[in-house]
């Protein structure tokens, strides 16, 4: 079977439409993403996976957003809500016991939300370190205020995915909290000291260096380049791959955010020529897939090791008791609500 191009896609609408099954059929994208737009009930939903999978001849990656809190696509009456990352953190402030358990949990019931219907990768957790006068757009998605605190509830949120059969992202490499402008709007430029980044917002990615996938943050660390780091070879070699430590598999965020500027395809070619992995882009739009397709490239050398590492992630544990791991959590959530 020829190797997959090095890009995820996403789709329009829930139902997956004929001209899309011939692209992912004729293209073979690496994986494709879901978004709220692509999502009705668990039965339409299981359908689509089966649907894309069937398209494309292979057991893909299917990537989606479910962090809890303000970022959850699958969502009530269907699919309980999740705490935030901010809800954990607080939890973990008066008891990191529970806290750890109480996100290990809550990650774990995600992993068995998405494998039920054939979802096998979750964009999370957030590992960014929050800082005074940021843009809101990270705030309550972190997982704490100090990097031990994330670095502690991170490893419990992937161990409840990988637990679960799902295959974590860590986000966003190497490191968003500083930003003072949303990346979907504007790039945002990051200007402190690489001394004072290696010690504090790179440590939490460099203590889970070992995640099976990151993605990377779209903004400029000045000390180190004028380029976003998605597009930099200089700084994606020098601070993700080195300073950082880390070799797994490494995707852009949304090629279509406003941090980057450019015709898709040509953003695309410069993501994988600073050396980044997989393009990522989420509009649903074939016309935009198609361009992505044009600047991506077949999966080979260590590209294509770190896909089928990332792709072995994805094996699901049979034997969890749900409505137990239900009622646990329930139980500790309203313990420390109360």
């Amino acid at each position: 079977m020829t190797a997959p191009l090095s890009c995820i896609i996403g789709l329009s609408g829930k139902r997956l439409k004929k001209s899309e099954s011939m692209f992912l059929r004729d293209a073979n994208p690496w994986g494709v993403i879901l978004f709220s737009r692509n999502v009705q009930d668990p039965e339409q939903l299981r359908k689509l996976t089966g649907n894309i999978r069937d398209a494309m001849g292979r057991n893909t990656l299917i990537f989606i957003d479910q962090e809890g809190g303000r970022v959850q696509r699958l969502r009530a009456p269907n699919w309980r809500p999740y705490p935030s990352g901010d809800d954990y953190a607080s939890i973990y402030q008066r008891s990191p016991l529970i806290g750890r358990r109480a996100c290990y949990l809550g990650h774990r019931l995600i992993a068995d939300d998405l494998r039920r219907v054939g979802i096998t990768s979750d964009c999370a957790p957030v590992l960014d370190l929050p800082q005074p006068g940021a843009d809101p757009i990270i705030s309550d998605r972190a997982l704490g205020n100090s990097v031990d605190d994330i670095v502690d509830m991170a490893h419990a949120a992937m161990a409840g995915l990988m637990s679960g059969g799902v295959a974590p992202v860590i986000k966003h490499i190497p490191g968003h909290g500083r930003a003072t402008v949303d990346s979907h709007k504007a790039l945002p430029k990051i200007s402190a000291s690489r001394q004072t980044l290696e010690e504090s917002d790179f440590l939490p990615f460099r203590m889970l260096s070992d995640a099976p996938m990151a993605m990377t943050a779209h903004a400029v660390y000045s000390h180190n380049s004028r380029s976003a780091i998605t597009i930099s070879r200089k700084s994606l070699t020098e601070l993700i791959r080195a300073a950082i430590g880390f070799d797994g598999l490494l995707m852009t965020d949304d090629l279509d955010m406003k941090a980057l500027t450019g015709d898709l395809t040509r953003k695309t070619q410069r993501a994988l020529k600073a050396g980044c992995d997989i393009a990522l882009q989420c509009s649903g739009r074939l016309a935009d897939s198609v361009k992505v397709a044009k600047g991506a490239q077949i999966l080979s050398g260590r590209a294509l090791e770190r896909a089928v590492i990332a792709d072995n992630c994805a094996e699901h544990e049979t034997g969890f008791d749900r409505v137990a791991a239900e009622a646990e959590f329930d139980v500790l959530m309203s313990r420390e609500a109360s």
